[in-house]
This record gives structure tokens, C-alpha cells and sequence, in this order.
């Protein structure tokens, strides 16, 4: 019994994988999707018109992901964000971002397992996904570490104003633009500072790595444009006339996305803020200074 768990895992995974890797390779000869029609027709936010905006209310469940919480502010997601299916949250995200269906069955089915759940069976709120080191976890962008902010439902302002502040791309249309390289050095920036003064600090591979997906989202589904992602990373709110930048008829897919989420990881380079970050850390404690 211990054993077919793992094994009936590893079967799915590779099934999944072999299925996005399939989809993309269709993405590459299927033309795009139209602009303005990339969110299908029937569905909330077709044609750029989304469903009326209602920020949470005391008893609502959110969680560290903008991009679900502004599903629920929307009521795409149930708007207390409680008592939702996977196969839910795998069909709007799907439809709201333009995900492959393999990336939206993946990811969803983590969160079962993470939460020890049946995919096809159970429920959750949107709380329920802040299991520390589960998919949350410390040094994010938008959000204090748990130790420090256990509701981790609310982003913390100025991590997040830093961060669209930091964006130093612009498109031929002259909006401005976060880059891979503007997301590096702030993720490079958060990590050193969590680690200097979260005394549980904690980051392993896994987590980095879904720390540069997460970030990623912001260059692919959103395009790196900060007047969009002040609005969903602010008040987690889908612009008027927003669609996803995600133009490729399938979505989305887990291999296409990863190019993306390693020029992100590569890039970072913690120990350019270290001394900084520890310095600042040992005037906050009152402490010593390291570097005097």
C-alpha cells in the first residue's frame, strides 16, 4: 500500500508532462488567438468585461496568490473563497489566464496532495493553500513571511510597491515593463532580507524554483505591463479590458513557461545584498553591526 501511492504518482506525473509537452508542441503550428479574444466567449471576462468587483469582507477566505484572490473579488471563484472543487479552480484558471489544460490540472492536483485531499471528491478555501512550505512559502514578493503575518490573504504594500517601482522595461507602445532581470534582483533583494531577519527562515530548491514561477506569471499572463499588475497585485483586481497576454491556442504549458521561470532563478544573485540585509537587520535588533 505504501508503495502504489508513489508509483501511481509518478505514472500521473509522466502522463501530464508527456501530455504539455504534446500541447506544446501543437502551440508552435496552430495559430494564436486573437487579441481580445483569448478569454472564451460565455466566460467571465469575455471580450474584456469582467464581473462586477467586491473587495473580501471580514469572515472571506483569501490566501498568497493574487491571481486566485482577484478570481474571488470577481466571483469567478466563489467570493468568500470557501468550499471550492479542484476540478473549480482547474476550469477557471484555465479559462481566466489561459493555461494549458495540463498546467491546470497539474498544479490543482499538487494542492490535493499537498492537502492531503482527493482531486475529485474533496474541497478547500483559499486559506487552506497558505500550508507553510507547501505551495506559500518565505522571502515572496507581495507577502511578509509567515512568521512575521500569519493571515497571508493580504499583501504587504510595500514589497509589492518596491517591486512594480524596480520595473525598468518599456514596449514599443511605451508602457513600462518588469523584466526578468527586475524580477531577479528583487527576489535576490526579499530572499537575503527574509533570511536576515526571519529567525525560521527557510527556502529550499523546490521553493525557490516555485518562487521564480510564481514571479514569472507577472512577465507571461500579465506581460510585465505595471499598470495592469498594480491593479492585481494591489487591490487584486482585473483591470477593465484585461486578457491574459497568453495568446497560444492550448495555453500556457508547463515546458514553454520553464525558459521563463530559469532565466528568473539563474539570474538571482542573493549574495549581492547580504551584507546589506544583515545590517540593516543587526540596527533593527539593536545588535551589533556585522559589517562596522
Amino acid at each position: 500500500m505504501f508503495l502504489v501511492t508513489p508509483i501511481a504518482r509518478a505514472i500521473q506525473d509522466a502522463g501530464i508532462f508527456s501530455w504539455d509537452l504534446g500541447l506544446t508542441l501543437i502551440n508552435f503550428v496552430t495559430p494564436s488567438r486573437k487579441v481580445d479574444h483569448v478569454t472564451p466567449a460565455g466566460h467571465p471576462g469575455a471580450g474584456g468585461t469582467w464581473p462586477e468587483y467586491i473587495p473580501p469582507t471580514e469572515g472571506d477566505s483569501r490566501c498568497s496568490c493574487p491571481a486566485l484572490n482577484a478570481m474571488a473579488n470577481h466571483g469567478i471563484l466563489p467570493r468568500d473563497g470557501k468550499n471550492i472543487s479542484f476540478p473549480e479552480m482547474n476550469s477557471t484558471i484555465r479559462a481566466t489566464y489561459n493555461f494549458a489544460p495540463s498546467f491546470c490540472f497539474f498544479v490543482p492536483n499538487f494542492a490535493a496532495r499537498m492537502l492531503n485531499k482527493s482531486y475529485g471528491k474533496d474541497r478547500f478555501d483559499l486559506a487552506d493553500l497558505d500550508l507553510h512550505n507547501g505551495i506559500e512559502h518565505d522571502a515572496s514578493l507581495t507577502r511578509e513571511d509567515l512568521h512575521f503575518v500569519k493571515d497571508q490573504g493580504k499583501p504587504h504594500l510595500p514589497f509589492v510597491r518596491e517591486l512594480l517601482d524596480s520595473a525598468s522595461g518599456k514596449d514599443k507602445d511605451g508602457n513600462v515593463l518588469l523584466t526578468p532581470a527586475d524580477l531577479s534582483r528583487y527576489s535576490a533583494k526579499r530572499r537575503a532580507e527574509s533570511r536576515a531577519n526571519n529567525p525560521e527562515f527557510s527556502l529550499d530548491l523546490f521553493h525557490k524554483m516555485f518562487g521564480s514561477s510564481n514571479s514569472s506569471t507577472l512577465l507571461t499572463v500579465f506581460g510585465g505591463r505595471v499598470s495592469d499588475l498594480e491593479s492585481i497585485l494591489i487591490d487584486e483586481r482585473f483591470p477593465e479590458g484585461w486578457e491574459s497576454r497568453v495568446r497560444e491556442p492550448f495555453g500556457l504549458t508547463i515546458a514553454s513557461f520553464q525558459p521563463t521561470v530559469l532565466k528568473v532563478e539563474f539570474g538571482i544573485d542573493e549574495s549581492k545584498y547580504a551584507a546589506e540585509a544583515s545590517s540593516t537587520a543587526a540596527v533593527e535588533s539593536g545588535e551589533p553591526n556585522p559589517a562596522a
